[in-house]
């Protein structure tokens, strides 16, 4: 299952050393000059889960497989980007591919690296790079609206929608997000949005990227970056990406000592891959047999059927009834024969709403 998230942002705020550290490679070109990373680059990472190994210490499989995402690091926009400026609209189609935006926010001072506007403010990198989403969202609205209008003369459906879009669009004139368009959530909007994908209605999530000291301590760039997130709905996540490559390599034991001489629990990119799974409207359930203990992407509020086709299309045609076992109570119990011996295994049919972290089998006949 594709799902994907763009990571966006000035040159030199650190994205696509971001990128390395989240991939766990350096496949991602970082160096301190405008445009080092020109093809979007393309990573498949897991989404961390600590259930998966709390479930394999009880069946002792012979492989884990996580849920996965995966992350597109696009090339740095610059002021003027919907208009051709730096390499333009190729990299707004790229961010057209997403489902959500990480945009990598430079939140610390060194002068040592260069920025492309001359300074450092955290809100004015935002304002560049979401003005330009919202004026390339303009061009393809108007271009919209004016098929629209033409259509309008012999189609009521189409009259309806051209003034809606004209709305959309002044809205957006006004310097907003189409996220935060009162009628987001309209079926006139979904309709809209599917057909010519705008950019600014995509889920945010800002990456502030720390020096080491702002792990632990809000600086004034962090705390300006969290406000204006909370005024659009939006989410922070703060990580030092210097920080997050020094843990590439290390095992478990060395990484989590790692994090606790930093005075942190869990590092940021872990943060924005379990947010941005999130974000997209996912969630996972299980499976724990001898050869492997998976984690199952499916979307949340699926039915049972909808959750067994990750597996197989077939389980779908064929569903015949899941046994479901909760989280909590496969790993209370140890394990499927004792949760069910203690009455915890339950059957459900074609209605059953699979719960995060459901432990699943299922019955089917093709």
């Amino acid at each position: 299952m594709g799902l994907s998230i763009g990571l966006v942002g000035l040159p030199n705020v650190g994205k696509s050393t971001t990128f390395n550290a989240l991939t766990k490679a350096q496949n991602a070109e970082a160096a301190n000059y405008p445009f080092c990373t020109i093809e979007p680059n393309k990573a498949t990472v897991p989404v961390p889960d600590v259930r998966l190994d709390a479930l394999a210490k009880i069946v002792n499989p012979e492989r884990i497989q996580h849920s996965t995402l995966d992350f597109v690091d696009i090339a740095g926009l610059v002021k003027g980007a919907s208009k051709g400026e730096g390499l333009g609209n190729k990299f707004l189609s790229n961010i057209r591919e997403t489902e959500v935006i990480l945009q990598i926010v430079r939140c610390f001072e060194d002068e040592n690296i260069v920025h492309t506007e001359g300074r450092i403010n955290p809100l004015d990198d935002v304002e560049i790079i979401e003005n330009e989403l919202i004026f390339a969202d303009i061009e393809v609205l108007t271009n919209r609206i004016e098929r629209l209008n033409k259509q309008a003369k012999n189609d009521k459906d189409a009259a309806i929608m051209a003034e809606f879009a004209q709305e959309l669009a002044e809205f957006l004139a006004e310097g907003n997000l189409a996220r935060n368009f009162p009628k987001a959530h309209s079926e006139l909007f979904a309709q809209l949005n599917h057909d010519i994908r705008l950019l600014s209605a995509k889920e945010i999530i800002y990456g502030a990227n720390v020096d080491e000291e702002g792990l632990t301590t809000d600086n004034e760039h962090v705390l300006a970056l969290v406000a204006h997130a909370q005024k659009t709905g939006c989410e922070v996540v703060k990580l030092c990406a210097k920080i997050e490559e020094e843990l590439i390599g290390l095992d478990d034991e060395e990484r989590n000592e790692f994090l606790r001489d930093l005075g942190i629990e869990e590092s940021g990119l872990e943060q924005i891959i379990r947010k941005g799974f999130d974000k997209l409207g996912y969630m996972s359930y299980f499976t724990a047999g001898v050869k492997e203990v998976r984690s199952w992407t499916i979307r949340k509020n699926s039915t049972a059927p909808k959750a067994a086709a990750a597996i197989h299309n077939d389980f779908e045609k064929g569903f015949i009834r899941a046994e479901v076992i909760a989280y909590n109570d496969f790993v209370e119990c140890g394990g499927e024969a004792k949760s069910k011996e203690a009455g915890k295994m339950r059957l459900e049919g074609k209605e059953y709403i699979v719960q995060d972290g459901d432990i699943m089998h299922f019955r089917f006949n093709v």
